[in-house]
Formats: C-alpha cells, sequence, structure tokens
C-alpha cells in the first residue's frame, strides 16, 4: 500500500488534482469574559483548513465544519454558527447565558478539539478530530472523529464504502475482536460486559487508516461503558487488504 502519515503544520498534495491541495492548521480560542477563577471557561480548536484547490477544498473544509458544529454548538438557534470563530462564540455565550441565569452555581465549561491530516493515498484522505468538551456533571466527554475524503474531489467516504463486502470484514473484524479482548466464540459478544446494540457486534462508526494498519476506534459508551473507556483494534494491512476497495 502506497501511503504517507502526514502531521500538524505539513502540507500535501495530490496528483491527479488539476491544482495542489494544500492544508493549513488554523487556532482559534475564546474565553469568558465574566469573573472566574483559575479555570476560566474557554474553548480552544486547531483545524486543518484545505486551501489551493477551490472545489475540493471547499467540500472538505464544509464537512469538516459540520463535523465542529456537532461536537461543540451549543445556541438555542440551531447550527447558525456560519464560521469557527461564530462556533467559539457560540459555546462561550451559552455558558455565560447560564451563569447569568444561575449566579450562584458554578459551571466549569471547557472545549479543546483538535483536527490532523491524519492519512493520505491516492485514493483516501483521512482527517482526524480529537474532541474534549466538560459542560457540568461528573466528567467530561472526550473523542475520536474520522473523516473521509476522495481527495480528488473532497467528497465524503462513507464506511461502506471501503469494502469489497462489509458483512465479510465485520464477521472478520468481530472474530479478532473477540481474541484481542478474550470473548469466547461460544458466548454472546456481550458476554464479558460489552454494550453493543441487541447483542450483535457492529464495526464502529469511526474507521482511521494509518501507517501500521486499519484502526477501529469505539469511542466511550459505542461498545463498552464510560470507565471501560474507548476500545480499539489495530488490523494490519496485510490482514485488511484483501477486504479493502480503497487503499
Amino acid at each position: 500500500m502506497k501511503h504517507i502519515v502526514l502531521y500538524s503544520l505539513l502540507l500535501f498534495s495530490m496528483a491527479r488534482c488539476s491544482k495542489e491541495l494544500v492544508f493549513e492548521d488554523q487556532s482559534f480560542q475564546k474565553k469568558t469574559s465574566l469573573p472566574c477563577n483559575e479555570n476560566c471557561p474557554s474553548i480552544t480548536i486547531k483545524i486543518p483548513i484545505a486551501k489551493d484547490n477551490p472545489e475540493v477544498a471547499e467540500n472538505i473544509n464544509k464537512r469538516i465544519f459540520s463535523v465542529m458544529k456537532e461536537i461543540v454548538y451549543f445556541s438555542e438557534k440551531p447550527y447558525a454558527a456560519n464560521n469557527y470563530n461564530d462556533l467559539a462564540n457560540s459555546f462561550i455565550d451559552s455558558y455565560e447565558k447560564l451563569q447569568k441565569e444561575f449566579p450562584k452555581d458554578s459551571f466549569g465549561w471547557e472545549a479543546k478539539i483538535e483536527g490532523n491530516v491524519k492519512y493520505a493515498s491516492d485514493s483516501i484522505l483521512n482527517i482526524e478530530i480529537k474532541h474534549y468538551t466538560y459542560t457540568g456533571g461528573a466528567h467530561g466527554y472526550q473523542g475520536l472523529r474520522s473523516l473521509l475524503f476522495d481527495p480528488t474531489t473532497g467528497n465524503t467516504i462513507s464506511n461502506s464504502q471501503l469494502f469489497k463486502n462489509q458483512n465479510d470484514f465485520k464477521a472478520f473484524s468481530e472474530n479478532k475482536f473477540r481474541i484481542k479482548y478474550k470473548i469466547p466464540k461460544d458466548k454472546s459478544i456481550n458476554s464479558t460486559g460489552y454494550l453493543f446494540d441487541n447483542n450483535v457486534f457492529q464495526l464502529p462508526l469511526n474507521i482511521f487508516y494509518t501507517d501500521r494498519g486499519l484502526l477501529l476506534y469505539y469511542n466511550s459508551y459505542e461498545a463498552a461503558s464510560y470507565a471501560d473507556g474507548p476500545k480499539e483494534l489495530l488490523l494490519s494491512y496485510n490482514e485488511v487488504n484483501p477486504y479493502l476497495l480503497l487503499k
């Protein structure tokens, strides 16, 4: 498999694009203006912005921004934010409104989101988004999102488009998952405490292409409790190549 791993602040180009597709990291921060202690409510966003190939870049940037709104948008007006500054402001504005309504309570809101170009090949562009949000309660929520794109068009690639036969790959993955997490073959998938819906193994919502293989990543609550944390299964490309349509 021909691939290149890219890290923050690096640029990359796709030979099939009529113009070079470039990513540039941009950061956005916002803190509350209300009086607070040392840990003042804040939001920090660091995200790769696609540039220099307008049509492809627009498709990619729109999808990334849409996912960012799913993670941190808290305004009462659905999806009114039009850019990352709006998004950061909406998070802090929602906190400040709540604090003013309940001045005797303490709300230590926080959001940290960082995106990176995780992987690129002739047929796959993989953006990883790490996110953490806390808006009260016993603990915050953190997780990973995988966004897959066709690098020649910027169109989103769904998980179902990755495989020659998704059911065959799911059966293969379930066997590997059972081996890694010591779930007996003759027992149900949830027999050792997992939380798969309807007691049926499912592929995760987020699949990553990495330099070491295909990573199946289950965020907290997706396959196990918050206390058990996220679960992941790394499959070498030698193992998964027979199942993959896109490499």
